[in-house]
């Protein structure tokens, strides 16, 4: 992975379309956290950001178990933003790239070893899998043209990355973050988001085969 490279873990949502009364970073996937999970893939990574916000002491508990060298970073108005706002508090003060990782996000491992080692600014989807998707349109080599919340070619589940200067105080998702830059070098991997009950029983079906 570069050097100059920051991963910024989003953490600061309520979860309330789970169901679950918990924040989704606290999960249990077959026995360990969901932030355990994505921790074990970055563990070659130098400097992990976690954004925090709802329920923000026991995801500091949790992280803390597997990486004591994790920095928090508090998003204080988790209540009225989203993701693409927590990308930006963990980019700011990190490496020149800032690689956003959603907190409800689970890829294959093989994949995120890929990702680890690609260069540049990129942008990463899936297969269509998730209840309430966003999805991408993409060009013949891959590469992402726009979001969309009718209809695409695959959807968007993240992660991606960004040079820090491109990541600004939006208040809204990743994706926004994303459009002014498009078109972005598009990457297909094998991930799942959570959002609802039904993603959840998805994902725990689908990672018992990896």
């Amino acid at each position: 992975m570069q050097a100059v490279t920051s991963v910024v873990i989003s953490c600061a949502g309520i979860g309330s379309r789970l169901g679950l009364g918990m924040t989704k970073a606290l999960i249990d996937i077959h026995g360990k956290s969901m932030i355990q999970r994505q921790l074990e893939m970055f563990e070659s990574v130098e400097d992990i950001r976690v954004v925090v916000g709802f329920g923000s002491a026991k995801v500091i508990e949790e992280v803390r178990k597997y990486r004591s060298d994790a920095v928090f970073v508090f998003n204080h108005e988790y209540f009225t933003t989203k993701t693409g706002y927590s990308y930006y508090l963990g980019a700011r003060d990190g490496n020149a790239l800032a690689l956003e990782y959603d907190g409800d996000l689970l890829v294959h491992p093989e994949d995120m070893e890929r990702l680890l080692r690609m260069e540049g600014e990129w942008i990463a989807y899936a297969d269509k899998a998730s209840e309430d998707a966003v999805y991408v349109q993409v060009d013949a080599a891959g590469n992402v043209l726009g979001f969309s919340r009718e209809d695409g070619d695959f959807e968007w589940t993240g992660p991606c990355c960004m040079k820090k200067e491109h990541v600004k105080p939006l208040a809204g998702n990743v994706y926004s973050q994303l459009e002014p830059y498009l078109p972005m070098k598009g990457i297909k991997i094998r991930a799942y988001d959570i959002d609802t009950y039904a993603d959840y029983q998805h994902v725990l079906e689908v990672v018992k085969d990896w």
